[in-house]
């Protein structure tokens, strides 16, 4: 299993030198996400002054625009970073869509699996000369001049991964895509008798198999060396699994281990602003299952042999986050990467 890290600074300015950073102590792919900033200028900058660490989005959200923009963009991530783009994309949920971006949200997982099948047909034009004929539900592409042809580059074939809970979502990734953004709010039991048989699905229906895919998420961890750390990392971890398991869409995640009925009680406290509350209703067991517990000399091994086989990548999620200047932080590295 190999260690990533998010994107902690979205200042373009300060962004060459987190980058370097990054790259320097061995993580193995720096993570961009779209929350208060547009996800790809960042990836852009850290393009152009490392030269090992992959880069990718985690994620990108799709609907809000074209196909054709997206692979314009993603093409030339590629080709300044080398090879070393991943493009990862969301639906996100119905209101984001609707009223924080104001596109017309329709039939997320078809019209997904349309958007990515739209860009490989457009990347097919653009290496191999192939012409534009894509005709589909949602989206027609059938015009490309050379004019707007951004022509071949050295390394066209651009890992594709999607974000997914449900299992609809799941078997589209394993169909067409290269890999899948396992939601942090997870567990091995969760992994592995509801996302896996949906991805194995979609891998079997496009004749690939389970080596040609890869499984990445953020972990909930906490990684303390003194009691006082570990209290203070868990509640604040038990506060984040509320916030997610207050949501009805994730209550397959919960009902893996028969912790459904606690959905409704997280919700109304929710509504109510209650988060103190929110985060009493999680109990130490449920930490234990959604979150990895130990010290820095003890962390890595932990991941590693809880995610075995189910899980390809990982960064440690929200509250924790590593800082770079921890002297802890490179054995921690070290342990991944041998």
């Amino acid at each position: 299993m190999k260690l990533d890290v998010g994107m902690l600074t979205h200042d373009l300015k300060t962004i060459p030198g987190y980058a370097r950073k990054v790259e320097a102590l061995g993580f193995d792919c720096l993570w961009s996400s779209e929350t208060q900033h547009d996800p790809y200028l960042p990836l852009a900058v850290a393009a152009g002054v490392t030269s090992r660490i992959k880069l990718g989005t985690s994620i990108a959200v799709v609907f809000p625009r074209s196909p054709m923009v997206t692979a314009h963009v993603a093409w030339d991530l590629q080709n300044a970073s080398d090879g070393r783009f991943i493009l990862g994309l969301g639906t996100q949920v119905k209101g984001h869509n609707e009223r924080r971006f104001s596109v017309k949200f329709e039939s997320p997982g078809p019209k997904m699996r349309e958007a990515i099948l739209a860009m490989r047909a457009i990347w097919d034009c653009w290496q191999n000369g192939t012409k534009l004929d894509f005709k589909g539900e949602f989206y027609r592409f059938d015009l490309m001049t050379p004019f707007f042809n951004p022509g071949p580059i050295a390394h066209p074939k651009i890992p594709v991964y999607i974000a997914g809970v449900n299992q609809y979502m799941c078997r589209v990734a394993g169909e067409v895509c290269d890999g899948l953004h396992v939601h942090p709010f997870n567990s091995p039991k969760y992994l592995r008798e509801f996302v896996t048989p949906a991805v194995d699905d979609g891998l079997a229906k496009s004749g690939r198999s389970r080596a040609d895919f890869t499984y990445v998420t953020m972990t909930f961890v906490v990684v303390a060396d003194t009691d006082e750390e570990a209290a203070r990392q868990k509640q604040a971890v038990k506060q984040q699994i509320a916030f997610y398991a207050s949501t009805r869409t994730y209550e397959p995640v919960l009902a893996a281990h028969g912790w459904q009925d606690v959905v409704p009680h997280l919700h109304r406290k929710s509504v109510e602003g209650d988060w103190t509350g929110m985060a009493s209703l999680i109990t130490d067991e449920m930490l234990e299952t959604y979150a990895v517990v130990g010290t820095h000399d003890t962390i890595a091994r932990k991941l590693q042999e809880r995610y075995a086989g189910l899980l390809d990548r990982t960064a440690f999620y929200q509250p924790y986050q590593p800082t770079l200047d921890d002297p802890r932080l490179p054995r921690v590295i070290r342990e991944f990467n041998g």
